[in-house]
């Protein structure tokens, strides 16, 4: 039997082992990230790829704003167009 089947705490310490669960995994990645950053610094186009990074970067944050900050047209305006639209082709 495992230790964690045979000790059942309470609600406070089930948060409290989450949380250190959670600090290893960032733990662990955080290692992992900074494993590859070394690994690129030793690169001879570190420059290239840096700048490529930021252009995606900020390329993506361009998407980001666009979906989520961009107002929909307001229902009137898009009547309005609509109903533009239908006069301009009735007068053809």
């Amino acid at each position: 039997m495992t230790r964690e089947t045979r000790h059942r705490g309470g609600p406070g310490e089930q948060v409290v082992l989450l949380v250190a669960g959670l600090a290893d995994v960032a733990v662990g990645t955080l290692g992992s990230a900074l494993g590859v950053v070394r690994g690129l610094t030793r690169r001879s186009d570190a420059a290239e790829l840096v700048s490529e990074a930021e252009r995606d970067l900020t390329a993506r944050g361009r998407l980001v704003l666009d979906r989520y900050a961009a107002a929909p047209p307001a229902h009137l305006e898009i009547l309005a167009r609509h109903a533009l639209a239908r006069r301009a082709g009735e007068s053809d």
